[in-house]
């Protein structure tokens, strides 16, 4: 904790470099670190590889600019404009900024390129806005949505399944491990991790993709020896790996904080109901994923509150309705894209069933966020979320005494 507290003060130190800069109109060359946010013309960069002149700065730049050019990740961008207050995780930001030039290296962000390269050929198979929302499930491409479903699954509380996040990983380990270790345990490990770097890879180290790699490596290593971990053991290990690469994630970065917290509900809260209401008896599929849900959303409640002043109401609906069918809907997205790879006769054999999915998936997505009640505004004082923490901990004590669940028996989380 010690050497963590004087860590953090030294970055804290070093992002004060951008303090004497502030209100200055700069020229400023970064790397675009992570896929662009476009919304109503303007488009969200995050810079990287920062260089003022010939000047490295630290950190992670917030730049935001209204251009028509295709920025794609990995892309080095020169922009000028004036530097803003810090923001978030942010130690600068830079507001209506005009673009001088975008170039793409060469080979570039290899992920990046694979990625696009098979979602074009999952366009061609699958039309309109499902096909966006398939490659967001495989390769966790949210920037792909149009606005309007983005903010439909917003609403409805189902963000989570088209974000580079644990449960689109966590699927595809799951399914590379089944498969592999009928021929044998080391196999079985090696293709997974193998899977986890290339899905790190494709969709970029966003904070949540960082910590579910890193959860899911450290489960598969664990895994592969006859071990397992507790999660109290897990999650602040991880915690302290993926801060000690960012200490600004802990007070700055909404997208860490939401990981994290997610994933002790869906680790820790959800077996404890299951156990609790449920015995020893194994949850189905529907359970499970019913269980996790409710999980999540009670202890997510206060950041997203505190953060945004809006929860949504038809969160458990939505996800009932749509996460059990993802895992298929990942599977014919695939298919889809080596078909049409394979140049193979007869799409509609794969396009038809795929599209039909991903449509009912966007039709619950836009029906339950119409719902007049499906969001209400929440304007709670901090005390009152810190009770509200105490009881869910307190709660789980009490849950954890009455069961006498163990928690390293548990059964994996699909989360």
């Amino acid at each position: 904790m010690i050497s963590g507290v004087g860590y953090g003060n030294a970055h804290v130190v070093s992002r004060e470099t951008y303090t004497s800069f502030v209100g200055s109109l700069v020229t400023m060359k970064g790397r675009v670190k992570e896929d662009p946010t476009r919304s109503q013309g303007s488009v969200s960069l995050r810079l990287d590889m920062v260089h003022m002149g010939d000047v490295e700065l630290p950190g992670t730049v917030l730049v935001s600019l209204r251009s028509s050019v295709a920025i794609m990740r990995g892309d080095i961008v020169l922009v000028k404009g004036v530097i803003g207050e810090p923001f978030g995780s942010f130690p600068a930001s830079m507001a209506a900024t005009a673009l001088v030039s975008a170039t793409r290296p060469v080979p570039g962000d290899i992920g990046r390129v694979v990625r696009d390269w098979f979602a074009d050929h999952v366009r061609q198979v699958v039309p309109g806005p499902g096909a966006s929302l398939g490659i967001g499930f495989l390769t966790g491409q949210k920037s792909a949505l149009p606005e309007d479903l983005a903010e439909a699954l917003r609403i409805a509380g189902l963000t989570h399944i088209v974000v580079a996040s644990g449960y689109n990983l966590t699927i595809l380990v799951q399914m590379s491990r089944k498969v592999f270790l009928k021929v044998s345990k080391f196999l079985s490990a090696v293709t997974s991790g193998l899977m986890i770097t290339l899905f790190m890879a494709i969709t970029g180290l966003s904070p949540s993709m960082t910590r579910a790699g890193l959860v899911s490596g450290l489960s598969l290593l664990a895994w592969y020896y006859g071990r397992s971990f507790h999660p109290f053991v897990l999650l602040p290990f991880a915690a302290a790996i993926t801060v000690a690469l960012q200490p600004s994630f802990v007070w700055g970065d909404l997208g860490w904080q939401l990981s994290f917290v997610a994933f002790a509900g869906v680790m820790i809260v959800a077996p404890l109901l299951q156990a609790y209401f449920f015995g020893v008896k194994e949850p189905g599929i529907f359970r499970q994923i019913l269980g996790e849900t409710i999980a999540a959303h009670i202890v997510t409640l206060p950041v997203i509150a505190l953060s945004f002043g809006t929860v949504s109401n038809v969160a458990i609906i939505a996800n009932i309705l749509v996460v059990p069918l993802v895992p298929l809907a990942m599977l014919l997205t695939f298919a889809c894209g080596v078909w049409s790879i394979a140049h193979l006769p007869f799409e509609w054999l794969i396009g038809a069933p795929t599209s039909w999915l991903l449509d009912y998936m966007i039709s619950v997505a836009r029906f339950v966020s119409e719902i007049p009640w499906a969001q209400s505004e929440v304007a709670l004082p901090g005390w009152f979320w810190a009770i509200y923490g105490g009881s869910i901990a307190a709660a789980c004590w009490w849950m954890w005494r009455a069961s006498k669940y163990s928690f390293r028996a548990g059964k994996e989380s699909l989360l």
